[in-house]
């Protein structure tokens, strides 16, 4: 196993200073980049561990505090372990949060953060992959619409509200886009429901993006949040074994 180094780190947006977690494996050299976003509870412990997982397999990962706008992490005050019961009163204080973080701030932010990847030791030369969790499955794909030219691969689980009739629903950019994407979508996922998926598939073949797009049967939204109650570890290996396929995949194409 790839001993890994962890650590907070600072990044400087446009709008202020972004705290994020920096994994990467323990031996001095750069590695390619994978930039992870969270899912509406923040960063917190179990991202880091998530980020950790991703850097014993070989990759630079950094997750930022999306939410940096309202304080550093947790901007929320979390449970150790969040279960149903304590949802409601979480997502009164998220969702305001997730709400205001609109497409352009999400492409300025993500500039920000892939510009400090661009200049960080750790990191390898050239094009970069991202994954989301939940709400980071949308800033996936929002990053490989923006940042077409730096971004190789995006991957979103767990997703809601990838393909609205909002006209700044996420897959309105699939025209722009030039990465691989992944999807693994939750089960019965009122938050992305089986016409939004068909309509999220059916924009990205239009714009001939490379993609999959797969729903893990019986899975519930959050299925990779090992801190929660809608975990489930059959389908977050599945989650696992897809995700590091597209990065060695990706990486070894772009060597």
């Amino acid at each position: 196993m790839t001993a890994v180094q962890g650590r907070d780190v600072d990044i400087p947006t446009e709008d202020g200073t972004a705290d994020a977690y920096l994994a990467h494996p323990a031996d001095g050299r750069p590695h390619p980049a994978v930039l992870l976003y969270q899912d509406a509870f923040g960063l917190r412990p179990h991202l880091k561990g998530m980020a950790d997982r991703l850097a014993e397999a070989g990759y630079t990962v950094l997750v930022p505090n999306v939410f940096y706008r309202h304080g550093r992490a947790p901007v929320v005050e979390l449970p150790e372990f969040i279960d149903l019961s304590e949802r409601p009163e979480l997502f009164s204080k998220v969702v305001p949060l997730l709400r205001s973080l609109t497409p352009d701030l999400v492409r300025r932010d993500s500039g920000a953060y892939l510009r400090w990847l661009a200049d960080s030791p750790v990191v390898a030369d050239g094009p970069v992959a991202v994954t989301g969790y939940c709400m980071g499955a949308r800033l996936s794909l929002l990053t490989a619409g923006a940042h077409p030219d730096r971004v190789a691969a995006a991957a979103g689980f767990h997703g809601g509200g990838l393909a609205t009739d909002d006209p700044d629903s996420p897959h309105r950019v699939a025209e722009h886009v030039t990465a691989e994407l992944y999807f693994g979508h939750a089960d019965n996922d009122h938050s992305m429901p089986p016409e939004q998926i068909k309509r999220l598939e059916d924009a990205l073949t239009a714009a001939g993006v490379r993609y999959r797009s797969e729903v893990y049967e019986g899975a519930s939204h959050g299925y990779t949040q090992a801190d929660t109650d809608a975990y489930d570890q059959k389908a977050a290996e599945r989650h696992w074994a897809a995700l590091l396929d597209l990065l060695q995949r990706t990486f070894r194409a772009s060597a």
